[in-house]
């Protein structure tokens, strides 16, 4: 997640309004995806980077050590921001149990973590208090829930051969690698799995064209299948013919199924025998650098060593940044140093460093288990990269959808009031110390 912010450029339920180009309708052969799934939200923004963590140890122990501090030091600790301090009122994060009190006065126990992805196929945990975090877009919480997936777009960099978007079951924080963060979209508007998060009109208008078989999940496929960058934003193909539709969407599922990683049942990504990835050292408590080695396969953490490796794995990259690289880093920055143990924890440079600085002491097992399960689905996912660049092709090279036919069909334009978020309370929210909205 990102940084210490500035401050809060709006509301805390603000709503990402379309983008100037997206009044087009269209990009280069086919409308945008802001047009296709109207309701955006920008990226959470936590103004402080110790409320997450690769491991859910690490968030408990900061903020014990956050709650017994005192005076000048807890405010050190907290990290305040101009969005949030200590004395900021702030409403409870929409269905999570816990206090609104001000957090000056909390010195009760930790919340329990939630998993959240952070940016690209990396899922962390955060701490899931709205006084800790400065934007955390409250309509996004409000809406997850078992039936919901978040559709989730990549920072564009030019030439760059990776995905555009990925979807997932956690609460995404939009956070991009490189590039302009992308949006977050819901594909439902309501819990429940309820009202499709699509132009008003688009499903009939597709139907009428590919068959009665069309459903949201249906065009969400297609879109992980199909999109891609443009300067004008993300662009999604339309084909002429039902057939191309129909493989679209069958490529798209095997993308939503490894992407899900063993969520709702399904099977958590998994190579073949004889191609699974091993651990053949022991990855040692302060691992060295990350390197790779084509010719063996091997990917090399200090003296640690996992094979088989495949080279698309490594070769991964989303926003022009290689994912297994960046999953390394993200766990290994500042680590090494030596400090107090705190519940099986190292509090390395705490004075200078803050909360970031209580981490594991040593690599957690738990690590080397989420590395060969991330090699697996970067290399499953690299495998279907030949498929989507013959569909790509198919698409730039035959008739397509675009505009004037969503046009004609009353598609296009997208009402204003599909690109805000529907009114889903129906129940009272905690507001800041314990009150409650007149709804």
């Amino acid at each position: 997640m990102p940084g210490k912010a500035a401050g809060v450029a709006g509301g805390e339920d603000e709503t990402v309004a379309a983008p100037a180009a997206a009044g087009s309708g269209e990009g280069p052969r086919g409308p945008l995806l802001d047009d296709l799934m109207p309701w955006s939200v920008r990226p959470l923004r936590t103004g402080r980077p110790w409320v997450t963590a690769p491991d859910a140890a690490s968030l408990r122990a900061r903020w014990d050590r956050l709650v017994r501090a005192s005076g000048e030091e807890r405010e050190r600790l907290f990290a305040p921001t101009r969005a949030r301090t200590q004395r900021s009122a702030v409403a409870a994060l929409p269905g999570r149990p816990g206090t609104t009190g001000r957090f000056a006065r909390e010195s009760g126990p930790c919340p329990e973590p939630v998993r959240i992805l952070h940016g690209p196929f990396d899922e962390q945990w955060l701490l899931p208090d709205h006084r800790l975090i400065d934007v955390a877009r409250p309509e996004l919480w409000r809406v997850a829930d078992d039936h919901q997936l978040f559709l989730v777009e990549h920072g564009r960099v030019p030439d760059d051969p990776g995905p555009a978007v990925s979807v997932t079951t956690l609460l995404p924080d939009g956070h991009s690698p490189a590039g302009r963060p992308g949006r977050v979209r819901p594909l439902y508007r309501r819990p429940g799995g309820l009202e499709p998060n699509l132009a008003p009109g688009l499903l009939p208008a597709l139907r009428a064209r590919y068959g009665d078989a069309v459903t949201a999940e249906s065009v969400l496929a297609w879109i992980l299948a199909a999109a891609r960058p443009s300067p004008a934003g993300c662009v999604v193909p339309l084909p002429a013919d039902a057939a191309r539709w129909a493989d679209g969407v069958e490529l798209g599922r095997e993308l939503l199924r490894l992407q899900l990683r063993g969520a709702r049942g399904a099977e958590r990504p998994r190579l073949p025998g004889g191609q699974r990835p091993y651990v053949r050292a022991a990855v040692p408590p302060d691992p060295g650098p990350l390197s790779y080695d084509a010719d063996e396969r091997v990917l090399h953490l200090g003296s640690g060593r996992v094979s088989p490796v495949p080279a698309g794995a490594w070769e991964f990259r989303v926003s022009g940044v290689r994912v297994l690289e960046l999953w390394f880093e993200r766990r290994t920055a500042g680590a090494g140093a030596a400090g107090l143990g705190v519940a099986g924890l190292g509090v390395a440079g705490l004075e200078a460093a803050g909360l970031e600085a209580v981490r594991p002491r040593a690599w957690p097992q738990e690590w080397t288990s989420e590395l060969l399960e991330l090699v697996s689905l970067l290399a499953l996912l690299a495998e279907l990269r030949p498929r989507l660049e013959e569909l790509a092709d198919a698409l730039a090279a035959g008739p397509g959808t675009g505009a004037d036919e969503l046009r004609a069909a009353g598609v296009l334009p997208v009402a204003e009031t599909a690109r805000r978020p529907a009114s889903v309370l129906d129940h009272r929210e905690e507001g800041p110390d314990g009150q409650f909205a007149l709804l």
